[in-house]
């Protein structure tokens, strides 16, 4: 690990300030549960990092009219504990995915929406697109859990970000800050993901001195949700597919849906047409292995991942289900 300056602010404004110096040559310190780890790989080698622990209007859960704000720095017990979050069930399913009670104690929202590939190709030092000499290592190398949707560009990783599918299904925005000081800006979260086409884009649309400050969510109005993640083991894992669901139902009949996968592509996965195949119908293993199917028909699985295309297929269909309180005993 290389030496950097470590700075604590105490409000937003202090926390700009400070990331914008050394020519904004800096890291954002949150839980450091994923910051750490980069700093000792000398995958990110910051001059300064600034510690945003104490910043009080980045934390807790608060309504927002008929809906909630939750601030980046909430962490995952925290969103899992909140009474004003229970109706946003497919949220709780993503932390009792996270079976480590250090990383719920001490992940963020905010740390969890920006992290990094977990791609072992860009953790052993080979940038995000894993390019050598102009050609791809993923495409060459052991591909198992990598994209197999958005991956005919040079990005073949896929997002980590466990939570977006569940957020983005909810139709959610996010806060982002800075540069300066007096900078705000609210986008849909759907639109803060990006796929990198050149190694200097990331795999969102912050720049350089700019964090995530908040996450906004609608009112619920009768909805639900559900998350479903395929996980490998039964501790501490990273998913291999992931589907959220968030439907509209009357009489048992769907009005509006939303899908959205995670871990099979560059950025989360809205499958549009998968939720449209669901509207003005039951929801019923039919109705969910249909949205499932089509939720896939485009994936272009890699030499070794192939096995995504089913387990994503399946989270879709079970996220659906499992929204509709009808998951036990499907198949």
């Amino acid at each position: 690990m290389r030496p950097f300056e470590y700075a604590r602010p105490q409000n937003e404004s202090e926390a700009l300030d400070l990331l914008n110096d050394h020519d904004a040559n800096t890291a954002v310190l949150a839980g450091g549960t994923d910051l750490i780890a980069l700093l000792q790989e000398d995958l990110q080698a910051p001059q300064r990092v600034v510690d945003i622990k104490q910043v009080e209007s980045m934390q807790g859960i608060a309504a927002d009219g008929d809906g909630v704000v939750i601030g980046a720095l909430t962490t995952l017990e925290e969103i899992s504990e909140s009474p004003m979050l229970a109706d946003y069930r497919s949220l709780g399913d993503v932390v009792d995915g996270v079976r480590a009670i250090q990383i719920q104690q001490m992940g963020t929202l905010g740390g969890d929406l920006c992290h990094l590939p977990n791609c072992w190709f860009y953790r052993n030092g080979y940038g995000l697109l894993a390019l050598e000499n102009g050609e791809s290592l993923v495409a060459a190398g052991d591909n198992r859990y990598h994209a197999i949707l958005g991956n005919q560009g040079p990005a073949k990783f896929v997002s980590a970000a466990r939570f977006a599918p569940a957020l983005i299904a909810w139709g959610a925005d996010v806060r982002v800050i800075g540069p300066d000081a007096g900078s705000s800006e609210w986008l849909p979260l759907e639109h803060f993901f990006v796929t990198p086409k050149v190694e200097s884009q990331g795999v969102s649309v912050l720049k350089p001195g700019q964090l995530i400050s908040h996450v906004r969510l609608p009112a619920t109005t009768g909805r639900v949700s559900s998350t479903y993640e395929v996980l490998q083991m039964e501790g501490l894992d990273w998913p291999l597919a992931t589907a959220a669901a968030t439907i509209d139902l009357d009489g048992g009949v769907v009005r509006e849906a939303s899908i959205v996968m995670g871990h099979v592509a560059p950025m989360p996965w809205v499958a549009h047409e998968a939720a449209q195949s669901l509207i003005g119908q039951p929801v019923d293993e039919v109705s969910a292995g249909r949205a499932g199917e089509i939720a896939v028909a485009q994936a272009t699985p890699l030499r070794d991942n192939a096995y995504k295309v089913q387990l994503a297929k399946t989270a879709v269909k079970r996220a659906v289900l499992s929204a509709a309180d009808m998951l036990e005993g499907a198949l």
